[in-house]
C-alpha cells in the first residue's frame, strides 16, 4: 500500500480557490484605497465592498443593509449575541438567553460571559443526534426570553437543526432568533425569510475563501449595539477599516459555491455513503455514526465503542496523520491537550466513548480513491486500537 496524502478536515478549513485568490490580488496591490476616503482611490474600493454586500445579501434573500462584514464566524457570533442581548435589555428589560449544549464555543462562551454580566441563561439539551427538539425548546420559552441561539448545522456531527420549525414556536412573541450558519452557508440553500431568523453568522474559510473574514446578517429593525467601537464603518456598528481583499474574496467564494451547490452536495453525498458502507464492513457493531441519517453529507463523525477499543483521541488522530490522513477528533484543543468533545458528550456518550471520536469532512476535491485509502488505514487503526 503506497502512502497517500488525504485532506479530510474541510470542516476545520479549506484551501483558497484559485479564482478567489485572483480576485483578491488587485485589492492588495493597485486598489489599495481606504473605503472611508472620499477621493477616487477610496470610492473605487467602496463600490467593490457594496457590490460584495449585495452578492451576499442576494444569496441568503436579505437586504444589503442587513449584511455586516466581520473578521469571521466567531466575531459575527459575538457581535450578534452581545449586541442583541444588550440592546434589547435596554429597551425591554428582558434578559434571558437560550442556547443548547452542542453549540460551538463561539456561542457558548459568549453566552457564559453574558451570564457573568448578569443575564439569565438556559442551556437546553440536544437529542442523541445533537439536534434541538421543538418540545425541549418550547418548555424553556417564557416572558423573560430575549434571544435564542441555535446553530443551523452542527460543526462536529453535521446534524441539521430544523430552524424554520423552531422559529415558528414563538412567531407571535417578541423574541429574537440567531443561527450560527458557519457550516451550512455555501453548502445548502439558505433563505433567511424561510428560516424565520433575525440574525445569522457565516465565515469565508469554510467555503474556499481566506481566513479572517465573515459576515453577520441582522434583520432590519433588530436592536443591536456595536461590539467594536472607534469608527463609523459598517453603519456605525463595526468600527475598524474593512478587510477589503477578504470581503471581495468572501463574495467570490460564495458565488462559486452557489453555482455548483447541487452538484457539490450530490458529489460529497456519494463519498460519505462510500465511507459509511466501508466502515460498516469493517465493524458494524462497534463503530457508531453520529448526527443522524439526514446529517449534512460534508461531515461524517464516528465514535468507537470503548468496550472494544482503547480510545485515545490524540493517538487516533496521530495514527491517521502518520499515514497521510488529515482528520479531526471532534475535540477542542486546550493548552496542548485534546479533551473529549462537549458536542459528542452532549449526545449521550461517556467520556471514554467520546475519546474515540473522529470527524472526517469532505469536499469536491476529494476522490473515491482517497476514501478507499482512508478505509484501508482505518482497518489498520482498528486492529491497532482493539482491546
Amino acid at each position: 500500500m503506497i502512502k497517500k496524502i488525504v485532506y479530510l478536515d474541510n470542516a476545520a478549513t479549506t484551501p483558497v480557490h484559485p479564482k478567489v485568490f485572483e480576485k483578491m490580488i488587485p485589492f492588495l496591490k493597485e486598489n489599495f484605497g481606504n473605503p472611508s476616503s472620499i477621493h477616487s482611490f477610496g470610492r473605487k474600493v467602496r463600490v467593490a465592498i457594496e457590490d460584495a454586500r449585495e452578492t451576499i445579501a442576494n444569496i441568503i434573500n436579505a437586504d444589503p443593509s442587513e449584511i455586516y462584514f466581520t473578521s469571521g464566524g466567531t466575531e459575527a457570533n459575538n457581535f450578534i449575541i452581545n449586541g442583541i442581548s444588550k440592546a434589547n435589555f435596554n429597551e425591554t428589560r428582558r434578559n434571558k438567553i437560550i442556547t443548547n449544549n452542542a453549540e460551538h464555543h463561539a456561542v457558548l462562551d459568549t453566552i457564559e460571559n453574558l451570564f457573568h454580566a448578569g443575564f439569565e441563561t438556559e442551556i437546553i439539551k440536544v437529542n442523541k443526534e445533537t439536534k434541538v427538539e421543538s418540545n425541549t425548546l418550547r418548555k424553556s420559552i417564557d416572558e423573560k426570553v430575549s434571544l435564542i441561539s441555535i446553530m443551523h448545522v452542527n460543526n462536529e456531527t453535521g446534524s441539521i437543526n430544523n430552524i424554520s420549525e423552531l422559529t415558528k414556536l414563538f412567531d407571535d412573541k417578541d423574541i429574537y432568533f440567531h443561527t450560527d450558519a458557519v457550516q451550512s452557508f455555501g453548502k445548502i440553500k439558505i433563505d433567511v425569510k424561510e428560516l424565520g431568523v433575525n440574525s445569522l453568522s457565516a465565515s469565508a474559510h469554510k467555503i474556499n475563501g481566506p481566513k479572517g473574514v465573515g459576515f453577520a446578517y441582522v434583520k432590519s429593525g433588530t436592536p443591536i449595539s456595536p461590539l467594536l467601537f472607534g469608527g463609523s464603518q459598517e453603519r456605525n456598528r463595526r468600527g475598524g477599516t474593512e478587510n477589503i481583499a477578504g470581503i471581495i474574496a468572501l463574495s467570490e467564494a460564495a458565488k462559486i459555491k452557489m453555482e455548483s451547490l447541487d452538484y457539490s452536495f450530490q458529489y460529497v453525498e456519494k463519498l460519505k455513503k462510500r465511507m459509511i458502507d466501508g466502515i460498516k464492513n469493517l465493524d458494524s457493531e462497534n463503530i457508531f455514526i453520529n448526527g443522524g441519517n439526514d446529517s449534512l453529507p460534508y461531515i461524517l463523525s464516528l465514535t468507537l465503542n470503548s468496550e472494544k477499543y482503547n480510545n485515545d483521541a490524540e493517538s487516533i488522530i496521530m495514527f491517521l496523520d502518520i499515514n497521510g490522513i488529515a482528520a479531526s477528533s471532534g475535540s477542542a484543543c486546550t493548552s496542548g491537550t485534546i479533551k473529549a468533545s462537549h458536542v459528542i458528550k452532549a449526545s449521550g456518550y461517556s467520556e471514554k466513548d467520546a475519546a474515540g471520536t473522529v470527524r472526517f469532512s469532505f469536499s469536491t476535491e476529494n476522490t473515491e480513491e482517497e476514501i478507499d485509502y482512508t478505509l484501508e488505514i482505518l482497518s489498520n487503526l482498528l486492529k491497532k486500537f482493539q482491546k
